[in-house]
């Protein structure tokens, strides 16, 4: 098996993992916990569990009021979900991968709720008084947040450090040739 192979394995098992965490958490808070029916549990002054039904997508937009919207954001959910993972298992560099990953078990955390209920169920609430960074997200938000900034970051950092390189050896190489045929001219 390539090291390349290897790295698409374990994005694989790295989606797949997100993906699972995310129905776990989200099956205790739902069942166990019953924080729908409590609404809210402090755990510390900052953090809460807060149940919260997202019927859009990011930052609930695109809100699905009626069943045909809802399983027109399941179609496209999951046809971005297909694109992601063809691009995964395209890639070779595991950092690549990691962001693809990160996002694949994300998204399909997220499909799994908008069928299952018609709704993306979010629950974790970062504060500082009333403060909140961030609208209140589950472990599949973060995982997509996190896979995306992966993605952006290596994009413009990493591949422009690559091509510098390539770009490097190759005025190298085009030096080194030169020389040798002013060695070689009488």
């Amino acid at each position: 098996m390539t090291q390349a192979r290897r790295n698409q394995a374990i994005g694989i098992l790295i989606a797949f993992a997100i993906f699972a965490v995310d129905q776990a958490i989200k099956y205790w808070v739902k069942g166990p916990l019953m924080l729908r029916e409590r609404g809210v549990i402090e755990l510390v002054p900052f953090f809460d569990l807060r149940w919260t039904q997202n019927f859009g997508v990011s930052l609930g937009m695109f809100e699905a009021t009626s069943p045909e919207m809802r399983w027109a954001l399941v179609a496209v959910t999951a046809g971005i979900a297909l694109v992601v993972t063809v691009w995964m298992i395209r890639e070779e560099k595991f950092g690549d991968i990691l962001g693809l990953a990160l996002v694949l078990g994300g998204a399909l955390g997220n499909i799994k709720d908008r069928y299952d209920y018609g709704y993306v169920i979010d629950y974790a609430d970062l504060h500082f008084g009333d403060f909140r960074p961030f609208l209140i997200f589950n472990v599949a938000d973060a995982a997509i947040t996190i896979g995306v900034m992966i993605i952006l970051a290596r994009a413009f950092f990493v591949r422009d450090t690559a091509g510098q390189i390539m770009a490097d050896s190759a005025t190298a190489s085009h030096s080194d040739t030169h020389a040798r045929s002013a060695e070689t001219k009488p």
